[in-house]
């Protein structure tokens, strides 16, 4: 995405391990698997962009589809786009 896109910086979504239950949608659990040790929340409401050239490794974690539509429906009410 980030060579399509042609822009110096990347949106992402920190992670924590601190876990919150029943936080949707400030937060998104991701369970733990094989390149992401510890089960995490996605920290929906700390959306941040950084610089291309911090992105030296692959991505940290691949989610299933579900997962994906959870989050584009928790950015899209944190964000109010309707």
């Amino acid at each position: 995405m980030i060579a399509r896109a042609g822009h110096p910086s990347t949106l992402v979504i920190p992670l924590t391990i601190n876990l919150i239950d029943d936080a949707e949608p400030l937060r998104i659990r991701v369970p733990a698997q094989s390149s992401l040790r510890h089960g995490s929340d996605l920290l929906i409401d700390q959306l941040r962009a950084i610089d291309n050239r911090r992105l030296v490794e692959g991505p940290l974690a691949h989610l299933d589809d579900p997962t994906m539509v959870r989050i584009a429906a928790a950015l899209r009410e944190v964000l109010d786009l309707g």
